[in-house]
């Protein structure tokens, strides 16, 4: 999960690494660390503790010299504590080189007191100092670093992308990814490498792929890159799709707040060009025709956190409309219960990142299975895209708060379109019904701006719960993922105990822990639908109260029935039952940024936390 850049070119090494790392903390901020090859030629490093204002100050007070080489960390702690001793870079080759990490070597133990027992010492404890050293030895031996790093990564087991520099090599950095992100940014005599796009799109957005087993050594001039063997591989170029201020902060007080105001964009954005003539179009399915997306009997969405929220939401539509069997697993769990697939099964997988090492595990065991593998992703060249056979990609722009909540709605959205791209093909909406949820999806987005709006005064509604201990979340069919992501947010941001639950499931146990004062909201379900469990919550909503909950629900406008059984109302405009939860979902985005606010937290930065999840 740690944020890796490096550079070679004629600019300050300093100024592009600092300024990529700004960029990607949000994937870890427990320590910060940079190596350049100075002017005159000797490796300079220096790492600190905690957050990379940290770093910054530090380099500000005792400058380190500047060159044209060097590699960027910002760390996410696995192995050792988040210490200096413990921050990135780590030596090898007598001070000589500097190697960053992401990700986990597993085998480090055994190869550690391999170079113990040869007489090397160690200074960290870390697994990735292992590898420093290595490299180090094989240099010495060689005198290559893309050999030395090829002889190196054959030894090791798990998950890494590792990016060395070494100080006989100025104008020079080599990098190898197995399981991990990397990706190359392609300049004019210059060139970088970063853990994703945002390390260096400041100067150019032109990208470049790198596989798995793939080692990549970039110099002012070239870029090469071959597998683990030292054979050439093929690359793919593409057009970074945004720029470098879409993930600054535009004068917004957090990341989070700026990414809840882009929340109508990012379903607008994802809808854009797949609403074709009142028909959705989405040609990017490729091999996942119309004739084998007729025959698919099952369809299994793999996510964690809030993207397995949304694909649960997803799956009542799909179901609903299409008609066909859809079941929501855990990434992480799903490969380890010998699920029964078959070519029939068309596995979904959701990552904002495209680099969630579970769901990237799971992608690769469903393929390995014979399922058909869809991707939903924000992230252009990511791993999970890649592996998979066909990919959707959300629109919604670089999301660089750790908590996720334009990613949410863009990913609904996604699995929207599929739902009725799917109905489309296996013919099991009318043309009526069809043309009905096509326009209230494409409503959705002035719906969110007017939600927007209408949620200006959560904030004082926060302010004065800002001591709370508890807050419980309940909803009913498509309302209980609503319900759970407002308490995963909860969680996320204000480090308080939150818990979401189907509504109906409270009489089963969990009634025992409403108590005077609870607070909970409530997602209610319109009570213009014949069919709607309107009624029902209203019911739950006396129950709770009667034994002293407070009560704050997230109701259409002009719901009337709820008026007298709720202490707060939060308005959501008119929509269908299906498309009401992505309007319920952004007062509870709104609501954890406000309380976390009124704590006085991080909300960009949420302790323990990093954006993307890349081990295991």
């Amino acid at each position: 999960m740690c944020g890796i850049v490096g550079y070679v070119g004629p600019n300050s090494s300093l100024d592009v690494l600092l300024g990529g790392l700004s960029r990607l903390e949000y994937r870890g901020y427990d320590s910060a660390g940079v190596a350049v090859i100075g002017q005159d030629g000797t490796l300079g490093t220096r790492k600190r503790a905690g957050k990379l204002s940290v770093l910054l100050d530090n380099l500000k007070d005792a400058p380190l010299s500047d060159g044209q080489t060097g590699i960027g960390h910002t760390r996410w702690a696995t192995h050792g504590g988040p210490t200096d001793r413990n921050a990135h870079p780590h030596l090898g080759d007598g001070g000589k080189l500097a190697l960053i990490h992401n990700g986990i070597i597993e085998n480090f133990a055994a190869l550690k007191q391999e170079l113990l027992e040869a007489g090397e010492s160690f200074s960290s404890d870390t697994d990735t100092e292992v590898a420093a050293i290595m490299v180090g030895r094989a240099f010495r031996e060689t005198g290559d670093l893309t050999l030395a790093m090829r002889q190196v990564v054959a030894r090791l087991d798990g998950a890494f992308t590792l990016l060395i520099v070494h100080e006989d090599r100025p104008g020079e950095v080599v990098g190898a990814r197995r399981n991990s992100p990397l990706v190359i940014g392609l300049g004019e005599g210059e060139n970088f490498l970063g853990s994703d796009v945002a390390a260096f799109v400041e100067f150019t957005r032109r990208a470049v792929e790198i596989g798995q087993d793939q080692i990549v050594t970039i110099r002012p001039d070239s870029v090469i890159v071959t597998d683990f063997f030292g054979a050439p591989v093929e690359t793919r170029e593409y057009e970074i799709a945004w720029d470098a201020s879409a993930s600054e902060k535009g004068g917004w007080s957090s990341f989070m707040r700026k990414e809840i105001s882009e929340e109508p964009d990012a379903v607008a954005n994802t809808l854009l060009g797949r609403v074709v003539d009142g028909a959705v179009v989405l040609p990017e399915l490729g091999a996942l025709t119309p004739e084998v997306l007729a025959d698919i009997d099952r369809i299994v969405i793999i996510a964690c956190g809030t993207a397995a929220y949304a694909g649960l939401l997803g799956s009542y539509a799909i179901e609903s409309w299409a008609r066909v069997p859809v079941q929501v697993e855990l990434s992480h769990e799903f490969r380890y219960r010998n699920p029964i697939i078959t070519p029939r099964t068309l596995v979904v997988s959701i990552s904002q990142s495209g680099e969630t090492m579970d769901t990237l595990m799971a992608v690769r065991f469903a393929a390995e299975s014979g399922a058909r593998v869809l991707s939903i992703c924000n992230t252009q060249g990511s791993s999970i895209p890649r592996e998979s056979e066909a990919v959707i990609y959300t629109h919604a722009g670089p999301e660089v708060a750790v908590a996720s909540t334009k990613a949410f709605v863009a990913q609904v959205t996604a699995l929207y379109l599929l739902g009725l791209h799917l109905a489309t093909v296996r013919g099991t909406l009318s043309p009526a019904e069809l043309a009905h949820n096509i326009d209230e999806l494409q409503a959705i987005p002035a719906k969110l701006a007017d939600v927007l709006v209408a949620s200006e005064d959560i904030g004082q509604l926060a302010g004065w719960m800002a001591d709370t201990r508890s807050v419980l979340f309940l909803g009913r069919n498509v309302g209980y993922p609503v319900a759970l992501e407002g308490a995963l947010k909860l969680k996320e941001l204000a480090y308080i105990h939150a818990e979401g639950f189907a509504a109906g499931e409270l009489k089963h146990g969990p009634i025992a822990l409403i108590e005077p004062g609870q607070i909970v909201f409530v997602i209610v379900p319109s009570p213009r639908d014949p069919s709607s469990l309107h009624p029902k919550v209203v019911s739950n909503i006396q129950e709770i109260r009667a034994r002293g909950a407070r009560v704050i629900a997230i109701a259409e406008k002009g719901d009337a029935a709820v008026l007298p059984f709720a202490d707060e109302v939060i308005p959501i405009p008119l929509a269908s039952p299906m498309f009401e939860p992505i309007l319920a979902v952004v007062p509870l985005h709104i609501f954890a940024l406000e309380l976390a606010t009124a704590k006085g937290l991080d909300v960009d930065q949420p302790r323990n936390l990093a954006k993307s999840v890349t081990v295991e």
